[in-house]
């Protein structure tokens, strides 16, 4: 089957195209922002209420819907990856049924200015014929993107008018990985973004985050009224530039840019626990991201031990958990920390396969709880 890969730029060239009847495509919590490295995720500068991550001992743990209600790219089979298309004004509304603060989402910007939620670079169609829509997975292979509950490419302006206000965005600027980006091309899509935000936020909860090093600094040049995330792989995949191949640089990059936090690959942070602590010294949040953030074995972990939230696909099932670990009366946060340090570092491993580290942390999990 011949396919041709097309960027979102080509395939929506002119804001015009989006809304094209039958065309589809395949707290946290606020304040006054008086010092440049404080982290809260900010209603706006002119908001009074405080509450700061780094500071929240666990009792305002974070839960983000990713994309909306959860990606359609799974590396494992699950039910939830084909039930609503990601991005999209039904996944963001379906995702603020739950008690949730936040939902992540992926902008992109078109040729003529626009910023619209997307998440892949390229998609691929059949040649000669616009449908069905294929995505290339992380592992390369190249699928068809088939979902129950289809909706159509929206505008980040649709989200802000179209979205419950209870619910926060985590904005992330998305760029192409394989591209080296001027100043001034990043500066062009921040800024469209920006202008849509400040007419539309009205007192939401914003934030703002980008795998792209100078991209994530020049947000925060551009804006001080909310706060600024730098997304990591933290070493899990390795790039040319090399402040997006750990931790270490993940903090040096933040205190350089003054950002507010990291937000990690989790099975970097569970690789060296010991990292949160220094994360937290250099007075940054965290949180994580990953598939294996469904696993509420995980999540459990990382609350303990004293990250700040997490981005997930399976929401329902993830926040209903959390709500439970609030209830529960447990053993200090910093004796986890070292139990799992401990197991860890003596076993010097997480497996590259996926289902493997799921049943590791299932038995994990019960262990530390009762030791």
């Amino acid at each position: 089957m011949a396919l041709k890969a097309i960027s979102i730029s080509q395939v929506v060239p002119h804001i015009d195209e989006i809304h094209v009847e039958n065309v589809t495509f395949p707290s946290l919590y606020n304040d006054n922002n008086n010092n440049n490295n404080s982290t809260p995720l900010s209603h706006g500068e002119d908001e009074d209420d405080v509450g700061k991550m780094n500071n929240n001992n666990n009792n305002k743990f974070v839960v983000m819907g990713h994309r909306g209600s959860g990606t359609n790219m799974l590396q494992y089979s699950s039910c939830h990856e084909k039930t609503i298309k990601e991005n999209t004004l039904r996944s963001f509304n379906e995702a603020a049924k739950f008690n949730l603060q936040f939902i992540e989402f992926d902008v992109q910007v078109t040729r003529d200015g626009h910023p619209v939620i997307f998440h892949d670079i390229f998609i691929f169609t059949q040649q000669e014929v616009e449908k069905p829509l294929f995505r290339k997975m992380k592992d390369g292979r190249i699928s068809e993107w088939k979902v129950e509950k289809d909706d159509r490419l929206c505008t980040l302006k649709d989200v802000f008018e179209n979205v419950s206000q209870s619910v926060g965005f985590n904005i992330e600027f998305k760029f192409d990985d394989k591209r080296n980006y001027k100043d001034e091309e990043l500066v062009r899509v921040i800024r469209a973004a920006l202008q849509v935000v400040f007419k539309y936020a009205k007192g939401r909860r914003i934030m703002f985050s980008s795998f792209q090093p100078d991209a994530a600094q020049l947000i925060r040049k551009e804006q001080t009224a909310y706060p600024v995330f730098f997304l990591t792989n933290g070493g899990s995949e390795i790039y040319p530039d090399i402040r997006r191949n750990s931790l270490d640089e993940a903090i040096k990059l933040c205190l350089e840019g003054s950002l507010q936090g990291i937000v990690s690959e989790v099975k970097a942070i569970l690789r060296n626990p010991r990292m949160i602590a220094k994360i937290k010294e250099s007075n940054l949040s965290l949180m994580t991201y990953g598939q294996l953030n469904n696993e509420k074995e995980v999540v459990y972990l990382q609350y303990m031990m004293g990250v700040d939230g997490v981005i997930v696909d399976f929401i329902e099932e993830i926040t209903s958990a959390v709500a439970q670990f609030s209830k529960q009366v447990h053993h200090d946060g910093k004796e986890h920390l070292l139990l799992l340090e401990k197991r860890l570092l003596s076993e010097q491993r997480i497996t590259p396969c996926l289902e493997d580290e799921i049943s590791y942390f299932r038995r994990l999990v019960p262990e530390l709880i009762h030791s």
